[in-house]
Formats: C-alpha cells, structure tokens, sequence
C-alpha cells in the first residue's frame, strides 16, 4: 500500500470492549499501525465510530430519554472524548489529526460536496490526517447514514482512494456460519459475484452495521473501481500484516472493476 491512499473504518464493536466502553489500548495499537503505514507513504483517512459508546460510559442520565435524545446526547460528549484520545496517540509520533463530522446532504453534488473533498484534499497535502465521523447531534432519521461502512464507502469514493478497509469483528465474509468449524473465508469476491446467500442482516452489538452493511457497501466501492478489504480489526497487527503478509492474513478482498 506504500504511495496509496486508503481510508481505514473501524467500527464500535472493534473499540469497544464486552463491557461497552472504550478499548483504550486496541485504539492505541491501531494508530501505531497507521502511524508506521504513513511512515511508508501511504495516505490515510480513518473513518472512526465510537462516539456514541464514548458517550454512554462517560455521562450517567437519571431520566428516561427517546432514541434520538440519546443518539445526540450521547453522541455530543464522546466525540469530544473519542478526538481527544486519538489527538494524544498520534501526537507521539507527531502526526496532526482534524475532525470532519459530517453528513449525508454533504454527498450530494454541489458546494457542499466539493467544500468537504477540498478541505480534506487540503488536510491530507499538509500532513493532517482526517478522522471522519457522522455528526450525530444533527443527522437523525432519514438523515442519517446506515452506518459507518456507507459513510466510510462514500469517502472513498469522494477522495479517489486505491482501497478501502473495513475493520470488524470478524475475519471476512464466509460461506457458512462464521461459527461453524466447516465454514470457509471467501479470500477474492471478483466483480459481479453474488453473496448475498451467505449474508445475514444482523446488527453488530454497539454500532448500526453488520455485515449485510459491509458487504452492500463493499459491492458499492468495488463497482467504483476501488479495492476493498473486510478484516478483522481484533487480530494483532491487522493493518500491518495486511500490508506485508496479506496472502496469510485472513479477509475476504474485493476487486475492483477496471
């Protein structure tokens, strides 16, 4: 990946631990790792969930509030939390970080759309590195992305990038029951191949995706002509070893169409 651009997602079941808070040194490890990627001259943008989760850990409510109340409440105080963490793990190794929170009315065509490419255009140029999230306090209803595997897939899009990688809880996509010892990882998804038997539409535990999400959003991309990765973002070293021993690393990797 040395000279690409790539745009990294992870999401909430991926930083967060079983106890819903935060996982403080899973969040630590993979900035190492992106931090090594951009030693090697590859371009990142990290499309990051877990405000929401930050949110719920840090602020006890004594009161009933509805869905979106919480969505925005909660969503207003961890992002704040999730920044500032990110800002001191990349600060030790001198990497300056910008927030962009943004919305699905921001991808239509028009000012908006060439506004947020052309900031984060002009962060990437001068070494900033853009963390994404949906702003939350604002998009509610049919504003909102699905989650962040659409948002994570439109940046892409956006921003030209060479590959897309999806960070789960999970290896990749199988053809069976991930749970199931017969159950095999389906390495190479070429473009047009239909896998829809073997996905399921769950929610993932803490955030709105699942892997239904990932797989509609890695169809969208690879139609795009980007490359995509579905990996799991638990394993140790996960963007590190798909950059140097990807042919051992499990994941399931979409091609993208010329």
């Amino acid at each position: 990946m040395t000279g690409q651009r790539i745009v990294v997602k992870v999401g909430s079941n991926v930083l967060t631990r079983s106890d819903g808070k935060l996982d403080v040194t899973r969040m630590s490890a993979l900035v190492d790792q992106i931090a090594a990627l951009r030693r090697q001259g590859t371009e990142v943008i990290l499309v990051s969930s877990g405000a929401v989760a930050c949110g719920r850990r840090e602020l006890t409510v004594d009161h009933s509030l509805d869905s979106v109340e919480q969505r925005q409440l909660f969503s207003a105080v961890g992002q704040v939390k999730l920044v500032g963490l990110y800002y001191d793990l990349f600060r030790e190794f001198g990497i300056h970080v910008g927030q962009v929170l943004t919305m699905k009315e921001n991808f239509q065509p028009g000012e908006q759309y060439e506004n947020q490419r052309a900031c984060m255009t002009v962060m990437l140029e001068n070494g900033v590195l853009p963390i994404v999230n949906e702003n939350d306090t604002v998009s509610v209803t049919e504003l909102m992305f699905t989650d962040n595997d659409e948002l994570s897939g439109l940046i892409a899009q956006m921003m030209q990038a060479d590959t897309l990688i999806l960070l789960s809880n999970i290896d990749g996509i199988y053809d069976g029951h991930p749970d199931d010892p017969s159950s095999q990882i389906i390495p190479r998804v070429e473009p047009g191949r239909d896998l829809s038997q073997y996905i399921k539409a769950e929610k993932s535990a803490f955030g709105r995706g699942g892997m239904h999400s990932k797989y509609t959003t890695a169809t969208r991309v690879q139609n795009a002509g980007i490359r995509v990765i579905i990996a799991n973002g638990e394993r140790e070293n996960i963007l590190t070893d798909l950059t140097e021993h990807k042919e051992e690393t499990p994941h399931t990797e979409f091609i993208p169409c010329n």
